[in-house]
């Protein structure tokens, strides 16, 4: 009975830290977007090329976030979820101090690229921790809380950028960071990975084994697909919507800051909403296909909001992001398609592949914006990767309930 009662406190100890550590990450992931127009105003970029700069420096974190995906996912297999969750957040904590003294466009951008490196490890160590650790029956509500508390991180970030100047957002986030490091020290690692690094003769972190089998590499893919739509409509929509404002005629400049804060807000609910939803349907696949529904009307709503008000933007930021919040969800597939000698690097590097595809996904954005329109560009974008979104869905077995204490054999 003690032990049972000891084991139940570590296992929400580990919740709690998991959730607070997605919750920093979360701040420092939106941070640059919501301080983009106020810092590169303040280091001399143009109002003109304030798009063009802002692009450029996103662009630079997410290639950090893709490659550190890869690092962080294959090192939480080879040397512990724990050993990730220290190294991830050390790198990102100190990335945000340096942020504050930035002073050009070139040394922002090289920041940024090593805070994406130190983020990525966040959510994917986090995420395969509590479903390793928690019952196969309930480690959706564990996965629903951090992604849910996680995701207000975006709050604290537009509200602390709209009270302090963008270099003291920058230091709050690092000292956060800081601060949750001291907390994690009184985590466990997952009684999974103890087992399989015992033994010297089982494959783990081996990145091409993802590559080597065909069926292994499709199931992998579709993991990373399904994600897509979601930072279209973070990464784009919401973060370029003070141009989107001026196509639509909106009667005031909107304030990516507030827009993004309350998308989060929705994203939140949205992840809480899914994550019982899967549990009532017992299907994550279900769940996650009625929400790309959902986002496909969210996002036609807000681009045919013609002389809308930053009253009406903000209330749209909130059903987008409501419609696009299963992001835990989708974490939770990946982590539960494959076994625990590669599943943290699934659980690490799909998330941050699907934030990394925002690179080719602004690429094309911008080649169709400037042939059409932003709003028409944004159509063709959304139709397109919901499309894709929905075929991999389709593609993937359904995981509620799996058991997941077995290996990928190469």
């Amino acid at each position: 009975m003690h032990d049972k009662l000891k084991q139940n406190r570590n296992v929400i100890f580990l919740v709690v830290v998991a959730a607070l550590g997605y919750f920093v990450d979360i701040y420092d992931l939106v941070l640059f977007s919501v301080v983009r127009v106020q810092s590169l105003t303040s280091i001399g970029v143009s109002a003109a090329n304030l798009k063009t700069e802002g692009i450029y420096i996103i662009n630079s974190q997410m290639f950090g976030l893709l490659l550190g995906g890869i690092l962080w996912g294959v090192l939480g297999d080879k040397l512990g979820r724990i050993k990730v969750l220290f190294g991830s957040i050390l790198l990102y904590s100190i990335a945000n101090i340096a942020n504050g003294f930035a002073t050009t466009v070139h040394s922002y951008a090289l920041i940024r690229f090593f805070a994406g490196v130190g983020l990525a490890g966040e959510l994917g160590a986090g995420i395969t921790l509590v479903a390793e650790t928690m019952d196969k029956n309930k480690r959706g509500y564990g996965t629903m809380i951090v992604a849910g508390v996680g995701l207000f991180g975006a709050a604290v970030a537009a509200t602390v950028a709209e009270n302090f100047s963008w270099q003291t957002s920058y230091f709050v986030g690092g000292g956060m960071g800081l601060v949750l490091l001291l907390l994690r020290l009184g985590t466990f690692e997952s009684g999974m990975f103890k087992n399989v690094i015992k033994n010297e003769q089982i494959a783990k972190g081996n990145l091409f084994m993802l590559f080597s089998d065909k069926k292994r590499f499709l199931k992998y893919l579709y993991c990373i697909l399904i994600g897509l739509p979601l930072w279209f409509v973070v990464g784009v929509l919401i973060t370029l919507c003070r141009e989107f404002g001026m196509e639509l005629g909106a009667k005031e400049t909107l304030d990516a800051g507030k827009g993004i804060m309350f998308t989060y807000f929705g994203i939140a609910i949205g992840d809480v909403v899914t994550g019982f939803l899967a549990q009532i349907l017992k299907s994550r696949k279900k769940t996650v296909f009625i929400f790309h529904i959902i986002s496909l009307i969210s996002v036609a709503v807000y681009l045919n909001s013609f002389g809308l008000t930053a009253n009406t933007f903000i209330w749209l930021c909130l059903f987008m992001g409501f419609s696009v919040g299963y992001w835990a969800t989708f974490v939770t597939i990946a982590a539960e398609q494959f076994g625990t000698n590669i599943r943290a690097t699934v659980t690490t590097t799909a998330p941050n592949f699907v934030r990394g595809a925002l690179i080719p996904i602004n690429m094309l954005f911008v080649f169709l914006a400037q042939k059409y329109s932003n709003i028409t560009a944004a159509y063709i974008v959304m139709g397109l990767l919901t499309a894709i979104a929905m075929f991999a869905l389709s593609k993937l077995k359904e995981s509620f309930n799996k058991d997941l204490d077995y290996l990928e054999i190469s």
